[in-house]
């Protein structure tokens, strides 16, 4: 039994009797081929859509994933936004069913995983670019408006990454006695002030800025000291320090 007769031998799983070469359907010398490139060449050597197909081979063992993995990125726009769809609208692409769309979920949960290990035991301060990466991941592509916090202790290392809020598509509630009670109970000495805005445009709008006010002016007198505030979008983010408006 080859790689095409049992899944599990690259990005599959469960058996299936041998399939003669002459019933074999026509995706399955690709499979083969694009394994193959895999193996040899890295990631590198493959589009956005060709790693997309590789990793369906998993969730849709019987059938051509190339159709599937171009919808995917033609509705989504690209792969990372493919990886920050929710589930329901990955299920409604053609070819994409409930395990094709839970597997990409669990993709991107791994993705994130990884990102936010990165920054733990580190001085967040000086892996700026780590923490960027981390927020756009888990937050860019969200459909509704977070507002995430990262605790930090007197080494700006991270105690801490906590979801305070979720709101609207352009709205969410802020409590800045909630945030600074929080740091209190976890002895964070200071926090990175993090939202997404689902439209995509990171840029802070005045209630934003008003009530990054807030939040320093209640922090500081407890000796909490507020970094800085982020904003995500598809496009990019915006950091109030780098604005100056901290």
């Amino acid at each position: 039994m080859d790689a095409d007769d049992d899944e599990r031998v690259f990005f599959g799983e469960g058996p299936t009797q041998p399939i003669r070469d002459r019933d074999k359907p026509h995706y399955h010398g690709h499979r083969d081929r694009l394994r193959q490139r895999f193996a040899e060449l890295g990631s590198d050597a493959l589009t956005d859509y060709e790693l997309l197909e590789l990793f369906l081979f998993r969730a849709i063992p019987r059938a051509d994933t190339k159709a599937p993995a171009k919808a995917l990125l033609k509705r989504f726009g690209s792969l990372a936004e493919v990886l920050g769809a929710p589930e329901k609208l990955l299920g409604e692409v053609t070819g994409i069913g409930q395990a094709a769309a839970r597997d990409l979920k669990l993709a991107a949960a791994l993705a994130q995983r990884m990102l936010k290990a990165d920054l733990r035991g580190r001085q967040v301060l000086s892996s700026w670019s780590q923490v960027i990466d981390y927020c756009h991941a888990v937050m860019a592509y969200e459909q509704r408006e977070q507002f995430r916090i990262l605790f930090l202790d007197k080494k700006n290392q991270l105690i801490a990454d906590e979801v305070q809020q979720t709101g609207t598509v352009d709205h969410t509630p802020v409590y800045p006695r909630e945030i600074v009670r929080r740091a209190l109970e976890l002895s964070a000495s200071a926090v990175i002030l993090v939202h997404n805005h689902p439209s995509g445009d990171p840029t802070p709008s005045r209630a934003d800025i008003e009530m990054t006010k807030t939040i320093v002016e209640t922090a500081a007198p407890l000796g909490i000291i507020v970094h800085d505030h982020i904003i995500v979008g598809k496009s990019g983010h915006v950091s109030f320090k780098g604005l100056q408006l901290i």
